[in-house]
């Protein structure tokens, strides 16, 4: 699966339905861990093709840039796909009395579809529209989109569940498993700002171990104070825009066994999927102190190094979100921060992802496609970037995702665990996004413009 570094310059032969049209610059925007006691045959991946998107040159340099006024997003807007969600199915919509908008639908699992900073904003999750109007399901990965839908790991390994039994870990042998893609989820409590899902789902690991799992996801706007209460050293939002919310997603073994390690564990794992552009960075704080490995760049072949830096010294990394090269980073539970986030200048967008990290639970599900040495040495955090699969062949949409995941979960009968993530957006000045991002990712902005000039 290694990719060939000249398909960094290439545009992918898919990329989102051709949804944007870049006039100056494409708009982009950017996966919880609390513990709480208490595959049908591989089908090919989903050929989508759309005419190539070519992007304008960068217009970052590596000094500050003024900016006189928030520019106005390009791509569609918030009501725009709000419309057109509506016409292939209900829609649940949350709206904060402070900020912000959300779409949600029980239709895709209950994914949070895409949300805005206001109703005539820009829309800032990322929607597959070509593969939601052709109505299918059962692919590889039924890619609707979504800025936050529920999975679980591992992806790979002995343990993995998006390779059959026997199945040799080729993309052409992914499949991601039909109960957590396909069906309507059920809708319980709800009211103007949270809403209730719920869903019985099996899955089978690649040992042939079978799981019986109910899950409970519940989605909720974010209020100013909750915003700011997690911002250490923040004490006002000012004049920026923003939209928040979280989802609180909880497994519960409902089969007759206990889930244990020898026969595979299964975790939480949240993807956040959002629109890519040519000056989208990935940014990731990390523990400086702790030992070993930085970074995992080794998903599908190593990430070249003018897409992927890693300040050893200054405890923070950039990644590309550009939806051109496929490739992907991850980070263990010694290195990562419960914060990762991106920014887009042109878009003036920051977006920042935080999640519940359990101090000092070190058995992360692996799910790297191999056989694997230590199957519980896997990441918390994520990020992947889309782009063609293979040489010559197209990309699953063309988006970027921030990922987080819960502890594996070993759990007995009717025992439970879950993982919280919040995402929150910011649309305003650099100078006002600075103090947020510096409080949440420990870096200032005109650091990551610099980087991205390089």
């Amino acid at each position: 699966m290694t990719q060939l570094s000249h398909l960094s310059r290439q545009i992918p032969a898919a990329f989102n339905l051709g949804r944007f049209v870049w006039t100056v610059l494409a708009s982009g925007a950017l996966s919880a861990a609390g513990c709480i006691e208490t595959n049908p045959p591989p089908a090919p991946p989903p050929q989508i093709t759309v005419p190539p998107v070519a992007y304008p040159p960068p217009l970052i340099s590596a000094a500050p840039v003024a900016v006189a006024a928030v520019p106005v997003q390009k791509g569609p807007l918030f009501a725009d796909d709000l419309k057109f969600l509506e016409d292939h199915g209900p829609v649940i919509q949350l709206e904060s009395a402070e900020h912000g908008v959300v779409a949600l639908s029980a239709k895709y699992q209950g994914r949070v579809m895409t949300s805005a900073v206001a109703r005539d904003a820009a829309s800032i999750g990322y929607i597959n529209r070509q593969f939601i109007s052709e109505g299918k399901t059962g692919a590889a990965f039924d890619n609707y989109g979504g800025e936050d839908r529920f999975w679980l790991g591992p992806e790979g390994g002995q343990y993995g569940l998006y390779f059959l039994k026997g199945k040799s870990f080729d993309f052409a042998n992914w499949q991601a498993p039909a109960s957590i893609q396909e069906g309507e989820w059920a809708v319980g409590e709800k009211s103007s700002s949270s809403v209730v899902f719920t869903r019985t789902i099996k899955v089978s690991n690649h040992a042939g171990t079978e799981f019986e799992v109910e899950v409970k996801r519940t989605v909720r706007v974010l209020t100013n104070q909750e915003v700011l209460s997690r911002l250490t050293g923040v004490t006002t939002l000012g004049p920026v825009k923003w939209v928040g919310f979280e989802t609180v997603n909880q497994i519960t073994n409902r089969g007759k066994k206990a889930w244990a390690k020898n026969e595979g564990l299964l975790s939480i794992w949240i993807l956040s999927m959002f629109n890519p552009s040519p000056d989208t960075y990935v940014v990731v704080p990390f523990n400086k102190e702790a030992q070993g490995e930085i970074v995992n760049d080794r998903y599908f072949g190593v990430v070249p190094s003018e897409r992927l830096h890693v300040f050893a010294d200054l405890g923070f990394l950039t990644f590309r979100g550009d939806g051109l090269l496929r490739s992907k980073i991850g980070l263990g539970p010694s290195r990562a921060k419960p914060w990762l986030g991106s920014y887009s200048e042109t878009a003036s967008l920051l977006t920042l992802v935080a999640y519940d990290k359990p101090e000092g639970t070190k058995d992360y599900v692996n799910s790297m496609w191999e056989k694997q040495k230590e199957p519980y040495a896997g990441d918390v955090v994520n990020s992947y970037n889309d782009g063609p699969v293979e040489p010559g062949k197209p990309a699953l949409g063309g988006f970027y995702e921030l990922e987080s995941s819960s502890p594996a979960a070993a759990l007995a009968p009717g025992k439970s665990i879950a993982h919280v993530q919040r995402t929150l957006h910011f649309v305003g000045k650099r100078a006002e996004l600075d103090p947020l991002a510096k409080a949440a990712l420990g870096v200032s902005l005109d650091r990551v413009v610099e980087v991205a000039s390089h």
